[in-house]
């Protein structure tokens, strides 16, 4: 992993807002939620083959728990989960079962990256989806405005290369911002507080960890 492979933290989207410094000007944030945060199992190179530690957050109703998955908390003596998610860390980054995380493991200032899922948009043409500008609006246009033109070529090669920008189903995607600024924690209210805005809707679930390429 890099630089200090540290673990990061599950979180859910709660929405933006904006706070103001202390100079005064206001800075938009995106407020993340860490509720409930417990290691659920460990992963080690002689059993599994790499090293990690899962953790699950938010509390679930047991009567919401497949059997499987309710003995696997059981098991690690926490209360049910909704989402469940691994992060990779050297043998002595190993935290023990039912240690809880908590917002203050970040801390303001810090540059992290964040990955979420993106909100979906359905069957999209490529004006939204690929930012085409779309036909001519007369001159011999018809019903072709926002048609994405020519996808093939003549006989030879006489096929669609793959991966050709056409319409299509948008959104629903994994997607990583990087370098986001904590503006504010509150371990308390288990609040995380970063500057700009997250992938994702309100209520999604959100992954933030050091950045990669931010300053140490």
């Amino acid at each position: 992993m890099t630089q200090a492979q540290r673990h990061g933290l599950l979180t859910k989207k709660v929405g933006m807002t904006r706070i103001f410094n202390e100079a005064g000007q206001h800075v938009p944030v995106t407020v993340l939620q860490v509720e409930g945060l417990q290691v659920t199992a460990q992963r080690t190179a002689e059993k599994d083959g790499y090293t990690a530690i899962q953790m699950g957050g938010f509390a679930k109703k047991a009567s919401r728990v497949s059997k499987p998955e309710l003995g696997h908390f059981k098991k690690a003596g926490v209360e049910p989960k909704q989402k469940l998610v691994e992060y990779r860390v050297p043998a002595e980054g190993l935290l023990d079962v039912g240690t809880e995380l908590k917002a203050d493991h970040f801390t303001a200032g810090q540059m992290v990256d964040v990955r979420g899922t993106t909100k979906g948009r359905g069957f999209t043409g490529v004006m939204v989806r690929w930012n085409f500008g779309g036909g001519r609006a007369t001159h011999g246009n018809s019903i072709s405005h926002r048609s994405h033109g020519s996808t093939g070529q003549r006989q030879d090669p006489g096929r669609v290369f793959k991966n050709k920008k056409m319409a299509g189903h948008y959104g629903v995607e994994n997607v990583t911002t990087q370098n986001l600024e904590v503006v504010r924690v509150d371990a308390d209210k288990g609040l995380i507080m970063l500057k700009g805005s997250v992938p994702g809707p309100k209520g999604g679930f959100v992954l933030v960890h050091d950045a990669v390429k931010g300053t140490k």
